[in-house]
């Protein structure tokens, strides 16, 4: 027997009178036209007052039009249990604080150990049937803020948001030296690297990128804390504006070669030692819940290898 999610309902307002369902579904409740079809096919896909109806009827104010969506599973991705740093979850969303060295996604020859493997598992525990949609990305060596949709209309809205740039999207850097100004923005286009596929640069024929930078705190002149908000998505785009500037991520093994001719070029393999990752971590999101139509802010502390790394840097202030 299909099971169903809970239904996602919208009440028909006075401007909304005499309007076809059709337009309800997309322009009132944001359905997608590839959601639209798919629901259409559901049994249970698509009612009017409780009721099967055609998407061609028009709607009259009161009228009560719901959606129910196919409980689904990630059959591809093997439960696996692991100790899960939840930071909020209702029947809709779940947010994980995650942890750096993490992988987020199964991929070819890494079938294990990444955290879709751990939600799975604690889904299936719960009795819950999910699909795992992570609806953005961090770099296995970033900690912080993931944002995992549990349904396809919660997954298209806040990819929608992320595309339109209504997402607030915070993260946390400590780099070698003290950039300068103490703020500003960092419009720079980048692409892959010709020569290493791996890496990105900044390039003119790059793709448009725009970062927004403030320091925070500086340590002497041997490196800063600096908040960072993302105005694009790109590969690495944090790790790879900072260290175009001159200011690469401490303990970026991959972009901190800039440095090496840096007027602070001594200092720098003796503060990458002290963190085995480039010290980079997604502090904060703001999204609008679309089901409980309101923003929402989710916060990670920094986690303890960029807290250590930090203290050292303040005692290197006052030595």
């Amino acid at each position: 027997m299909t099971q169903y999610y809970s239904p996602i309902t919208y009440t028909v307002q006075e401007e909304d009178d005499g309007m076809l369902l059709k337009t309800i579904l997309q322009k009132r409740m944001g359905v997608s036209r590839k959601l639209l079809s798919r629901l259409k096919m559901t049994e249970q896909g698509i009612h009017l007052n409780g009721s099967r109806v055609y998407i061609s009827v028009k709607v009259k104010q009161g009228d009560i039009v719901d959606i129910r969506m196919e409980q689904e599973t990630s059959e591809d991705i093997l439960p696996q249990p692991m100790d899960l740093p939840i930071l909020f979850e209702d029947e809709h969303l779940l947010v994980l604080n995650k942890p750096a060295g993490s992988v987020v996604h199964p991929t070819h020859g890494h079938y294990t150990d990444t955290l879709a493997n751990g939600v799975v598992y604690y889904w299936a525990a719960q009795g819950w049937k999910y699909r795992f949609r992570a609806v953005h990305r961090l770099d296995q060596e970033t900690s912080g803020v993931l944002c995992i949709a549990k349904n396809p209309y919660i997954h298209q809205h806040i990819s929608e948001q992320m595309i339109a740039g209504v997402v607030d999207k915070r993260y946390l850097a400590l780099v070698h030296g003290i950039p300068l100004p103490a703020s500003g923005d960092i419009d720079l286009p980048i692409d892959r690297d010709p020569v290493d596929t791996h890496r990105r640069i900044v390039t003119p024929s790059g793709y448009p990128s725009l970062t927004r930078y403030r320091v925070r705190e500086t340590y002497d002149s041997l490196a800063s804390l600096v908040e960072l908000k993302l105005e694009t998505g790109r590969t690495h785009q944090i790790r790879v504006h900072m260290s175009h500037l001159g200011h690469a991520l401490i303990g970026d093994k991959m972009y901190s070669q800039t440095l090496q001719h840096a007027e602070y070029a001594d200092s720098v393999m003796d503060i990458d030692a002290h963190i085995q990752r480039q010290a980079l971590h997604a502090e904060r999101l703001t999204l609008f819940h679309p089901i409980l139509n309101r923003s929402m802010t989710f916060e990670a502390p920094l986690p303890s290898d960029m807290s250590h790394l930090r203290e050292w840097l303040q005692n290197q202030n006052l030595a």
